[in-house]
């Protein structure tokens, strides 16, 4: 075993540096009050409780978010459902054939010899003849099916202003669409800036 030099070696300490002993601490005297440890009890509680009637209330708020949440995620979804079906009558009725249709019943004709305008030069390519008065009822050549049983706006239109007894217009029949309202002025335009 070898011995550590004198420097290394702890020096023991004097026994008046030693740690002071521990002693009991004083006892009050009979005529003082403690601290009031009953007051502390109820704050606490009081606290705990508070924490857990907090607690509550936020719970019952999030579930009744929910339900409203619930609510209208189906509202969304009833409202993605109509859009669709309103945008299929849209295509349905903004087809080449129900256009043709319409004119067809508005007294428009086809020209079976259609006449261009090259803009380049302004040159009128074809020649230029009225269109026939006659229209030939125009069948297309591609039918569509999604317009059978449409009636024309012609149609629409005097089935709504077909006056009944004592000149007062008829109620359309349930199930028909409502003709669009009668222009006066001009045709509707956007307002553009």
């Amino acid at each position: 075993m070898t011995a550590l030099p004198a420097q290394t070696r702890p020096a023991a300490r004097p026994a008046t540096e030693r740690m002071p002993r521990l002693r009991p601490a004083p006892q009050a005297a009979p005529g003082t009050r403690g601290r009031p440890r009953l007051a502390y009890a109820v704050v606490a509680l009081a606290s705990i409780g508070a924490i857990a009637i907090a607690q509550l209330l936020l719970s019952i708020a999030m579930t009744q978010g929910a339900y409203e949440m619930d609510e209208q995620l189906l509202r969304q979804a009833e409202l993605r459902r109509e859009e669709a079906k309103l945008s299929d009558d849209l295509d349905r009725l903004g087809s080449p054939q129900f256009l043709a249709m319409n004119a067809e019943a508005l007294g428009m004709v086809p020209n079976a010899e259609p006449v261009y305008l090259r803009l380049s030069d302004g040159a009128v390519l074809g020649e230029p003849t009225p269109a026939g008065g006659a229209a030939a009822s125009a069948t297309p050549l591609v039918p569509n099916v999604l317009i059978d049983g449409v009636p024309p706006v012609t149609e629409q239109a005097e089935g709504k202003t077909a006056k009944g007894e004592g000149g007062k217009p008829d109620a359309p029949a349930e199930g028909t669409p409502a003709a669009p309202p009668a222009l006066t002025g001009g045709l509707p335009t956007p307002a553009t800036h």
